[in-house]
């Protein structure tokens, strides 16, 4: 008898025991996010579940564009390299009115400037040595009238838990020649950076996403003068990709919008309360815990006056082959003031990097989308594609161009003066084939009227 109650003593205490680690797991994952545990238990609602399954393929397939003009800029590729551009943006760097093209070139190692001077010619030349660069914005950071270039370094492009990440500016001194600054380093692999004023004291501050891998984080940066920030955990969260700047809720001052990976698959707004004060809010969050969370960007989708989020899942880095997967695509998530409604524009395999224009001159804004995984021998595997917007929020898929294969980054602007959207690509080649590959391409608007 004294047995069986020492058996059954055992059976109790083990049982409380991992009912006390399922809830410490739970208290330190809401400790992590941000959330209170309720909403972190709360998970997706079925409405949101249900909608993204239903949702899938609704785009239209239309005729393919032959809406612009591409070609290869900067340095060409050699016979041995394998192209790694993990990100591109379009700035007029030496403000002399012609926009040029900033690289972060992940292969390489470095941020490089493909100068356009004279019109129509461009060079390229690095500006900075940065380990594993995976961003680049051009900004006034320190007010000074030119541009610097605020860029997020990972350290190593591959997955890696080691903190080797840091924040970086190449400092402009006017004259294009550029110091390098380390504003923080040592921590996890910094994916993404952006600047703008969030305590509302007049100079720029950061937003840093911090993939990491097994361990990340999302946090700000206090600019203090003198090049000294000063740094604000947000989140512990492993896995962000983006951390964009802008003003979700309507009160004048800058929220951040952060998109994480991983097991996560969510988007969060931070939302400021003017003075760098931010309250976390779970906007987006997949069951399924394999989808492939690749980009995010922030604009006015449906032109109402709010900001809205416009969202890719096209990410099949740890698959093999890496070919992308059937419910990769394109969506938006519309801001309603109190919360954000889910509607998917329309499949799209190994969707990355959406960017949102009026493309076709027809006064509503239509998204451009690039591919980096794709099963390459199909004909139809698109790496440049247009979702045409019908003014209707209805979308046409209008693929653009096959080749190059690979691209995984896409920046829009005016590249030949003629007030047209144009487009910069870049070129992430880590898995066959090899026989299709670029670095940067440009790729010049032609007559609007022409596609129709």
């Amino acid at each position: 008898m004294a047995d069986s109650r020492s058996e059954i003593t055992r059976i109790f205490v083990l049982v409380a025991a991992t009912v006390v680690v399922v809830v410490a797991v739970f208290l330190v994952q809401a400790w992590r996010s941000g959330l209170t545990v309720r909403e972190m238990f709360s998970g997706p609602p079925p409405s949101l579940t249900e909608t993204i399954e239903s949702s899938r393929a609704t785009a239209r397939l239309g005729e393919r564009l032959d809406l612009h003009a591409p070609r290869p800029v900067g340095t060409p590729v050699a016979p041995d390299d394998r192209p790694m551009i993990a990100h591109v943006s379009i700035a007029d760097l030496d403000r002399d009115g012609l926009n040029d093209i900033v690289v972060a070139d992940a292969a390489a190692n470095r941020i490089t400037w493909i100068r356009q001077a004279p019109a129509g010619t461009f060079t390229e030349s690095t500006i900075g040595e940065v380990a594993g660069p995976a961003h680049a914005q051009a900004v006034d950071l320190d007010r000074d009238g030119d541009l610097d270039v605020v860029v997020a370094s990972l350290g190593v492009l591959f997955p890696n838990n080691a903190k080797i990440g840091s924040v970086i500016v190449l400092e402009n001194d006017g004259r294009q020649a550029f110091t390098k600054r380390v504003l923080v380093e040592q921590i996890a692999r910094v994916s993404d950076v952006r600047a703008g004023d969030l305590d509302g004291d007049g100079d720029l501050d950061l937003a840093v996403a911090q993939f990491g891998y097994d361990q990340g984080e999302t946090r700000w940066m206090e600019n203090l003068g003198g090049w000294t920030f000063e740094s604000h955990i947000l989140q512990s969260l492993s896995g962000p990709i983006n951390a964009e700047m802008a003003d979700v809720d309507g009160d004048q001052d800058l929220d951040i919008v952060s998109l994480v990976s991983q097991e996560w698959e969510e988007i969060y707004a931070f939302v400021n309360d003017g003075r760098g004060t931010f309250t976390p809010k779970r906007i987006f969050g997949a069951s399924n815990e394999d989808f492939g969370s690749s980009w995010i960007t922030v604009v006015d989708m449906d032109r109402d006056g709010d900001v809205d989020v416009l969202y890719s899942n096209g990410d099949a880095f740890d698959y093999a082959p890496p070919t992308g997967r059937t419910w990769n695509g394109l969506q938006w998530l519309e801001n309603r003031g109190h919360e954000f409604r889910y509607h998917r524009i329309g499949d799209f395999s190994g969707a990355s990097s959406p960017q949102a224009a009026d493309m076709d001159g027809d006064g509503d804004i239509d998204v451009v989308v690039v591919s980096a995984y794709n099963n390459w021998e199909r004909p139809d595997a698109w790496s440049l594609a247009m979702f045409e917007n019908d003014g209707r929020m209805g979308f046409t898929l209008r693929p653009i161009a096959g080749t190059p294969t690979h691209l995984i980054t896409l920046a829009i602007g005016d590249l030949d003066g003629d007030a047209r959207p144009d487009l910069a690509t870049g070129g992430m080649h880590m898995s066959y084939p090899f026989d299709r590959m670029s670095r940067v391409m440009v790729w010049t608007s032609r007559d609007a009227d022409e596609h129709r």
